[in-house]
């Protein structure tokens, strides 16, 4: 599962960050364009989130609720926990897609980021709740924010090769701003997104800096 998500997350940064090296991509050229199929699937997934536990869904209730059939459903996607991964991944690739581009930052990044989690509160803990084991919600989120990560440092670095010590204060970094992101939602509401995002920029590893902020 994991390395399919790996080459699914490539694919998708790749198509974000086109912008960042003047490529333009469908939605650059034509940005009147009508929503993907896998766009108007996962807005029905997310409407249906809003009503009912996401353990609860079918599929056939997403694809009812936007007039598509299952066998398209099944064309895009393998279940609904490839969706929740799809729409996590598309929707902070286009927070990362920004890095690099008029003064945006990593801080604005994790300002946009914290943003992001309080405005869609009611689906994470939904996701998160209600999501176990291998389809586990929180362990997917953790592989994909190190996945952002690493993209990041490895555009620094230009190679693929990460030294270990740099790949674990990645990891431990992940797993501890995601479990504070959990806690936040959960039972920390008047915390507002900018005190939020200070947390984990104050948290972030002097030495994983100079990978992510400009000199």
């Amino acid at each position: 599962m994991f390395a399919f998500l790996r080459g699914y997350f490539a694919l998708e940064l790749t198509t974000k960050l086109c912008y960042n090296n003047n490529i333009p991509n469908e939605q650059a050229v034509n940005p009147l364009k009508r929503k993907t199929t896998k766009e108007i699937l996962a807005e029905s997934f997310q409407e249906l989130a809003a009503q009912k536990r996401i353990d609860k869904i079918t599929i056939t209730e997403i694809t009812s609720n936007c007039g598509m059939s299952q066998p398209t459903f099944y064309n895009h996607f393998k279940d609904k926990y490839d969706l929740i991964v799809w729409i996590y991944i598309h929707e902070s690739g286009e927070i990362m897609s920004k890095i690099g581009r008029d003064g945006y930052s990593w801080r604005n990044t994790l300002i946009d980021g914290a943003h992001y989690f309080a405005e869609k509160r009611e689906y994470f803990l939904n996701a998160l709740r209600h999501t176990s084991g291998q389809d586990s919600f929180l362990r997917y989120l953790q592989k994909v924010n190190s996945d952002l990560m690493l993209t990041e440092v490895r555009k620094k670095l230009m190679t693929e090769y990460i030294p270990d010590e740099i790949y674990g204060m990645i990891k431990v970094y992940v797993y501890g701003t995601v479990h504070h992101m959990l806690e936040w939602l959960v039972n920390d509401r008047d915390m507002s997104p900018e005190k939020v995002a200070e947390i984990w920029e104050h948290s972030l590893p002097e030495p994983l800096k100079q990978y992510l902020y400009d000199p």
